[in-house]
């Protein structure tokens, strides 16, 4: 599965990155700003527990002896930072359901989800992954190095949406259930009727720093369709019959333009990091582009 997401100029590209927190508060890392140089100064700082993938040159083996546990020694530039990934999985995330399946909201987040965690797997950061959907939650971690990418691959291959998800409630429960705090990206449509607002400020209550990645597929951007419709809503099962129309569809595309603005001024004000991508882009520039462009990839 690895091949087929990352060929070989993509993947240099991903291992010239580090991803950056500039708030994280709860002491998830030292100081307001993650160095981009990781362990170049010998000043000891901090010791931390061993997991499974780190480099075994890092155990202090003189800790070791005397305590019989392995800690890994931490430099004066090294931060210890945890990265929680989130992903939507609810069912209007399943779209579009035919045609070209590089236009697919969630198998296109798999995708950006899989490139941010070989970032993060890659710098020693402290990856915890999750799929939110109405039959409840998936978590893959928290795992640490380079060597664990594989089996969250093989996870994600299992992955699948389903039914509706209360994203206020879902991203509450995962902060309030989460012990260590850190940078937290979350990949959603956000078509969710109750909203998103109280489920950010809650992560950042708890001492996150939140990056919103939403994810639209073209037809949903600028939709082409006209005439006199049945509309189902694919998390509920309600239909709709609309006529529409040149006027109807400029209105929608007038609403979703403003509703997409008004995310970004709701994040703005909360300095929440806010991008919004379509699924017709190919999914490395999210990383590439969208992500160094309000600063959360460096």
């Amino acid at each position: 599965m690895a091949e087929r997401i990352f060929d070989e100029k993509t993947l240099r590209k991903l291992e010239q990155l580090t991803l950056i927190a500039n708030k994280v508060r709860a002491g998830a890392i030292k100081g307001e700003r993650r160095s981009s140089k990781r362990g170049t100064s010998i000043e000891f700082a901090d010791y931390r527990n061993y997991v499974r993938g780190d480099d075994l040159r890092r155990v202090d083996w003189n800790i070791y002896a005397r305590l019989q546990k392995p800690f890994i020694k931490l430099l004066e530039d090294e931060e210890d930072l945890a990265v929680h990934l989130l992903l939507d999985g609810s069912a209007s995330m399943d779209w579009p359901r035919s045609g070209d399946r590089t236009l697919h909201k969630f198998l296109f987040a798999q995708r950006v989800l899989a490139g941010l965690a070989h970032i993060a797997l890659g710098s020693g950061d402290r990856v915890t992954t999750a799929i939110f959907r109405q039959d409840g939650e998936t978590r893959w971690g928290p795992y640490r190095g380079r060597g664990h990418l594989l089996n969250l691959l093989r996870w994600l291959e299992d992955a699948y949406t389903r039914g509706p998800v209360d994203l206020n409630e879902t991203l509450r429960n995962y902060a309030l259930r989460t012990t260590r705090a850190g940078l937290c990206l979350i990949l959603t449509d956000l078509m969710d009727p109750g909203g998103y607002e109280d489920g950010l400020r809650a992560l950042q209550g708890r001492g996150f720093e939140v990056a919103v990645i939403q994810v639209l597929s073209p037809d949903e951007i600028m939709p082409e369709i006209t005439g006199d419709l049945k509309l189902l809503d694919v998390e509920t099962g309600i239909p709709q019959e609309v006529t529409i129309d040149e006027a109807m569809r400029d209105l929608y595309i007038q609403r979703l333009q403003a509703w997409q603005a008004d995310i970004g001024a709701y994040c703005t004000r909360r300095g929440i990091h806010y991008v919004c991508v379509s699924t017709g882009t190919p999914w490395e520039q999210v990383i590439l582009s969208e992500l160094r462009r309000v600063s959360v990839v460096h």
